[in-house]
């Protein structure tokens, strides 16, 4: 694991720098890597959302026909040198930057992120299907389709995952529920009680 500490001390004060607890978390594995990776097709375009200092949207040029680094802290892609041709990378702020055409993967390896549910929305509009990430469960990388899941209306029980919110949790009351095979699935649903929280439709 590489730390970040000194991109985080270099980085603009404010919204735009990685505060400590960001730069703790903001470095990967190798491993981390390697699963992001394996999901990657060589006809995939591909949109890395916080791409960092572009050393795994290098790594995902050498697979996919086209990748789109976004990173929104310009310090970082200055040092980024000589890029291959397939590889662009865009100083943008993922929250307000438009997903170009032809997306069809994005990667979001972001355990600390606070705006599942929003790029979540916009991969969907912009017709992306498919989403590589850690930030639903804050750990692990999985690969999120990003077509309509199950409502949590028809989840009788059990863990799930909301692809809309990002939200995790457990649905049920029964604690005999909880055994060796359920304890490690989770179904895909839309709709959860943390979407009405947070007002997403």
């Amino acid at each position: 694991m590489e730390p970040l500490a000194a991109v985080a001390a270099t980085g603009p004060a404010g919204e735009a720098g990685l505060d400590p607890w960001e730069a703790l978390w903001a470095p990967y594995d190798e491993g981390t890597y390697a699963a992001a990776l394996a999901a990657i097709r060589a006809d995939d375009v591909v949109l890395d959302i916080g791409a960092g200092d572009l050393r795994l949207a290098r790594r995902m040029a050498k697979i996919a026909r086209r990748v789109i680094a976004w990173e929104r802290q310009p310090e970082l892609l200055a040092t980024a040198g000589d890029l291959p041709p397939n590889l662009e990378a865009v100083c943008a702020d993922a929250r307000t930057a438009t997903v170009p055409p032809g997306v069809t993967v994005a990667v979001l390896l972001m355990r600390h992120c606070a705006h599942f549910s929003l790029y979540v929305a916009k991969l969907r509009k912009a017709g992306c299907e498919r989403l590589i990430t850690n930030a639903r469960w804050r750990s692990g990388v999985e690969v999120i389709p990003l077509q309509a899941a199950m409502p949590f209306s028809e989840l009788t029980g059990g863990w799930y995952a909301c692809r809309r919110c990002g939200a995790v949790g457990w649905k049920g009351d029964d604690p005999a529920a909880v055994n060796e095979a359920t304890v490690d699935c989770a179904a895909d649903v839309e709709g959860c009680p943390a979407c009405a929280v947070s007002g997403d439709p």
